[in-house]
């Protein structure tokens, strides 16, 4: 039986790159790591919360964390950053003084800036919340797999495959429903592929959305 790899961990250092970008003691790596994910969950929760009601989607496509000795530098690459903007004017700011002060970062400085992507419909995270918000609001999943992979087209991708597992449309037995459009080479290296798993909780339970976008080969 074939076994299955993250995508981008097998592209690390060909086509695909790290999110953070400092180094570390041994002994201090940890450390490091807990924080950055602190750091993500604060930020994602800020956004969740302040977001334009209209907008189900967050768009936050990833957050980059480059740390040096009296710096730590956060580039948010958002798909919609103006929702966020026009809710709050003052939005980068806060979120900059409410993580100073959860982090204590007294001793370095924390600098904030958001990055709009040019095709947001072409990155995963953001399909992928796109995706849930159409589950929970009781839309097929068929329906909203198709919509998707529509939106994506726009983005001018090679090629997309989604695939939704759980207990879909409430049925007793949990399956997995895929979809795919275009060519998505996982197994060629060099091809660019841009990959997201995420769970969105549904009134009959959990499911697991997973999306793979073959963006173009090098």
């Amino acid at each position: 039986m074939g076994q299955k790899i993250n995508p981008l961990g097998f592209r690390l250092g060909t086509t695909q790159g790290h999110h953070s970008l400092w180094f570390a003691q041994p002994k201090n790596y940890l450390e490091g790591l807990q924080e950055d994910q602190k750091i993500r969950d604060c930020i994602k929760n800020y956004v969740q919360k302040n977001m334009k009601i209209s907008s189900a989607v967050e768009g936050i496509a990833r957050i980059e964390i480059q740390k040096r000795i009296d710096l730590i530098q956060v580039i948010i690459f958002m798909g919609f950053p103006k929702f966020l903007l026009e809710s709050r004017p003052r939005g980068v700011e806060e979120l900059q003084t409410t993580l100073q002060k959860e982090f204590n970062c007294m001793n370095r400085k924390l600098n904030i800036a958001i990055k709009r992507i040019p095709k947001p419909y072409g990155n995963p995270n953001i399909l992928a919340e796109f995706i849930a918000g159409q589950l929970k609001n009781r839309v097929s999943f068929r329906k909203a797999m198709k919509k998707a992979i529509e939106l994506t087209e726009q983005a001018e991708t090679k090629g997309i495959q989604v695939q939704i597992a759980g207990r879909i449309d409430g049925k007793e037995i949990a399956r997995a429903e895929w979809i795919r459009e275009g060519r998505v080479p996982l197994q060629t290296i060099r091809a660019k592929i841009d990959y997201c798993s995420y769970t969105v909780g549904t009134i009959y339970g959990v499911l697991g959305i997973k999306i793979w976008i073959f963006i173009d080969e090098e």
